[in-house]
């Protein structure tokens, strides 16, 4: 049986979400927790990897698993072995088409920025502090020129090991309430760094160093030694992944899940 599994992270104590040498990582924690109830050894595979200190609200994996257990049974079973940092949201079967990365057509990212010339205290790991003033409003209308499928060298740091930048922003927005600004951006991919790379930028535009138009020339060019530095990772959370109708899958966690018969 294959399930699908969705879950939150605190990536602030993990190096990442990929398994390897150095410890911990999410993905070793999740497939520890499932083994456990299971009964067996569980690899797992991600809609996105994240990066060393970065967030998740909605990532999601797949799994599969010869042992018989309910929806219910798993989830209570897996967050009873996993730490605090990490939470598993829901858990759904479904057919053996269905793939965590290659079955998705939509990924969403958010970058959280605390704009004030004060540190944070409060959920200090949550965002990116920056102190000089920045301008949502610049930011956003730039950030307009990367909607669409283009060529995102210029945002692609060297570590990338995809076979091309291009990639197909469908949604990039900058939004400011009060000290906090957000920037979201949805596409079909991310490139590696793309989106802190990106920041890195707008930060630049929003502090009224660089035109509002830099944006666009730094897509065009596409040299990463001419963009703004990569942002902070602490700023940064992979917020949802969508997927076709037909794999069913729960658009929400469930209030109060009941017991199967009732």
């Amino acid at each position: 049986m294959r399930y699908a599994l969705c879950l939150e992270y605190d990536g602030a104590g993990f190096l990442g979400w990929q398994s390897q040498r150095q410890t911990p990582t999410v993905q070793d924690t999740l497939e520890t927790a499932l083994s456990r109830v299971a009964d067996h050894d569980v690899s797992v595979v991600c809609a996105g990897r994240t990066d060393t200190g970065v967030h998740a609200r909605g990532q999601v994996v797949h799994f599969n698993s010869h042992a018989e257990r309910s929806a219910r049974s798993w989830l209570l079973g897996v967050n009873s072995n996993l730490p605090d940092a990490v939470s598993a949201l829901w858990i759904h079967p479904v057919s053996e088409d269905f793939h965590a990365r290659f079955s998705a057509f939509e990924r969403s990212y958010r970058y959280s920025i605390l704009n004030r010339w004060i540190r944070p205290a409060l959920g200090r790991g949550e965002v990116a502090w920056m102190r000089r003033p920045l301008d949502a409003g610049r930011m956003h209308r730039a950030l307009q020129s990367i909607k669409g499928e283009h060529d995102f060298s210029a945002f692609r740091s060297s570590g990338c090991k995809a076979r091309h930048a291009i990639r197909n922003v469908l949604r990039a927005e900058v939004s400011r309430e009060g000290d906090r600004i957000q920037v979201s951006i949805s596409a079909n991919g991310f490139l590696y760094h793309m989106v802190r790379n990106l920041v890195g930028s707008l930060l630049e535009i929003g502090a009224g160093d660089r035109a509002e138009n830099w944006m666009a020339e730094l897509l065009a060019a596409g040299d990463r030694k001419l963009a703004g530095v990569t942002a902070p990772a602490s700023g940064l959370c992979f917020m949802a992944v969508r997927y076709p109708s037909e794999f069913n899958l729960p658009s929400r966690v469930a209030a109060f899940p009941k017991e199967a018969g009732q």
